[in-house]
């Protein structure tokens, strides 16, 4: 009998690991496939040798799409979009007056893996005042002149317990679209241009100062400067917003975990600067060594640079975990490499740090500095590090010569 019972918990036992063990494997692969969806792998899109032409020669603030087929940029105060393959403007946006409030679009940014500008529109408010009936609280019932009766004995005139007020709105309604390319081959599919909500709460002649985005939770955030003050903004998926910035805060730099959705911000508080991480209104400092900067997260690591005399000087990285949200930052990086208000940053698609100006691209990868002169007049790297344009102003034209940064390194 004692042997069955031994053999019967010996076979219970086996059954039951062989069960963990499938169960194991069936949710490490859920997890994977879930991981995919949310956090899908993105080749980057490289165009290689390619020439083009823009009419015109005072394009300002050049973007490069994620598909590397369109170009957005602003001439003469409006927003164009131009179709690299059909060589043709496809979508334009100027402001709808003259009135002082009428900036017309006022920021765009592509979003990094699909062809989607998400831009900003500002217009005068044709209502910046308004009158609106309030309730009067009870113990100011009114005469018929609007004071209180004197005299006890005296009827007391019925009247409403309401007054009219007068309010200054927002002199200036500023408009969040998302503008939705088609591929660049079908010629008569036009742009989606799309309206998403009026920011009542967006300062009139407000600034945005940086915009980033998370993929992971579909939300995007500003750093608006106004008369010297700043808003941290939270827009998300539904429309909503909400201001996450502290009073007489500064944002110096943002960015986003494309992987947890964390934002990360450097902010000048009271004299004090620190690098922290938000979530929501929970705020937890990672450095507060006022020479540190952000370099930018990708691939769910986050990159931090110190910078010594207008030089970066070391690069450091922490990789980010969902279990625990401390980060124990490893040394990636040491050297020299001149750094300005003007200097231009990049995390590529291969974990490359990208430092460039007008002249001069410096890659650190792998922990090895790299470093190449640019020959255009001006050049633009984009977000995802692979690809290169050359900007040449000649005539009446403006020259745009598509260049592999890979290629141009192994040279």
């Amino acid at each position: 009998m004692k042997k069955k019972t031994k053999k019967r918990i010996k076979m219970i036992t086996s059954w039951v690991i062989v069960s963990l063990m499938f169960q194991f494997t069936f949710y490490y692969f859920l997890n994977k496939k879930a991981e995919a969806i949310m956090i899908p792998q993105i080749t980057p899109v490289v165009v290689e040798d390619l020439e083009i032409e823009i009419p015109g020669t005072n394009l300002e603030n050049l973007q490069i799409s994620f598909g590397k087929d369109y170009l957005a940029y602003m001439e003469d105060n409006q927003l164009k979009v131009y179709n690299v393959k059909l060589e043709k403007v496809v979508f334009e946006k100027k402001p709808q007056g003259n009135n002082k409030y009428d900036e017309g679009v006022i920021y765009y940014q592509w979003l990094p893996d699909r062809d989607t500008l998400v831009y900003f529109y500002a217009r005068h408010n044709p209502n910046p005042t308004t009158t609106v009936v309030v309730p009067i609280k009870d113990n100011q019932e009114l005469t018929e002149q609007g004071g209180l009766t004197e005299d006890p004995n005296q009827q007391r005139v019925s009247q409403p317990k309401t007054r009219t007020e007068v309010r200054h709105n927002n002199p200036q309604i500023t408009d969040i679209y998302t503008l939705e390319l088609p591929p660049s081959d079908e010629e008569q599919t036009l742009p989606d241009d799309r309206f998403n909500r009026s920011i009542e709460s967006f300062p009139a002649g407000g600034k945005i100062r940086q915009m980033v985005v998370s993929t992971f939770t579909n939300l995007i955030y500003l750093a608006i400067e106004n008369n010297s003050s700043f808003q941290l903004m939270e827009i998300d998926i539904m429309k909503n917003v909400r201001n996450l910035n502290r009073s007489g805060e500064k944002i110096l730099q943002m960015a986003a975990s494309d992987k947890f959705g964390t934002l990360y911000i450097k902010s000048k508080h009271n004299q004090k600067e620190e690098i922290m991480a938000l979530n929501g209104w929970e705020r937890k400092v990672i450095s507060d060594d006022s020479y540190d900067i952000i370099l930018g997260n990708r691939n769910g690591i986050l990159y931090l640079g110190n910078v010594q005399d207008e030089h970066l000087v070391s690069i450091n990285s922490a990789q980010e975990n969902a279990a625990d949200k401390s980060l124990d930052f490893n040394k990636l990086w040491e050297g020299s490499v001149p750094i300005t208000d003007s200097s231009r940053i990049i995390i590529g698609a291969e974990n490359q740090i990208i430092i460039y100006d007008h002249k001069t691209a410096h890659i650190v990868s792998d922990g090895e500095l790299r470093t190449l002169n640019l020959s255009g007049e001006d050049n633009l790297i984009s977000s995802d590090g692979v690809q290169l344009v050359q900007i040449t102003r000649e005539g009446f034209m403006t020259k745009l010569k598509f260049l592999s940064l890979a290629n141009l390194l192994e040279r």
